[in-house]
């Protein structure tokens, strides 16, 4: 069981009761990810998919979507509470998804505890297995420089947008949207929208 595993398993049930539902999504995440939902043609994998509420939200608006977490507590809750979805216990650094198969990755919060000599390893698995104009959604912390946190859960990290564009790109991909937003008594987050170039010949 790795650190974050532990971390989460503790606190799974109140996470889930907390956020682990649509209604507790800011309005104007879910219009981003509902506007990039509406451009995914192919399956799509929720890499971190918690509780698993954002994986039947995309299923809900007509997409392949399956879910992964490395929490067994979380993909228990996600699969009794929507059976009609697949939940997988893996994790987003290494998933079972074949080369080039899928058409949308939804990272939300997912690399958030990957610190900056990790954080590589998933970007490199989201451009693996997203084909050709596929698209990635990342969510993450904002902040001014790359710097650790102490997060509810597990020490997090904070990330400019401008270093992790430059991670995006060396992994092969093109950002097509960077969305920022600063809530009183919240932590700066953003978003980072982009899509999986043709691999250089």
């Amino acid at each position: 069981m790795t650190e974050t595993t532990a971390a989460y398993t503790a606190r799974a049930a109140e996470y889930t009761a907390l956020l682990g539902s649509m209604s507790a999504v800011h309005p104007s995440d879910r219009q981003i990810v509902e506007s990039w939902a509406g451009r995914v043609s192919g399956p799509v994998l929720d890499a971190g998919c918690g509780p698993g509420h954002w994986t039947n939200h995309l299923a809900e608006l007509g997409l392949d979507a399956r879910g992964i977490d490395v929490v067994p507590e979380f993909v228990g809750h996600a699969r009794s509470t929507y059976p009609g979805i697949r939940f997988d216990l893996e994790s987003i650094d290494r998933t079972d998804a074949p080369d080039a198969s899928l058409g949308g990755v939804l990272s939300w919060f997912s690399t958030i505890h990957h610190d900056p000599s990790t954080i590589s390893t998933p970007i490199a698995e989201f451009a693996r297995i997203l084909q050709t104009g596929g698209e990635l959604v990342l969510g993450y912390f904002d902040g001014a420089s790359c710097e650790a946190f102490e997060h509810a859960v597990l020490r997090a990290y904070r990330w400019p947008a401008d270093d992790l564009h430059r991670l995006l790109d060396a992994a092969g991909f093109d950002v097509v949207e960077t969305h920022r937003r600063a809530s009183r008594g919240q932590r700066p987050v953003g978003t980072i929208v982009c899509e999986r170039r043709a691999a250089a010949r």
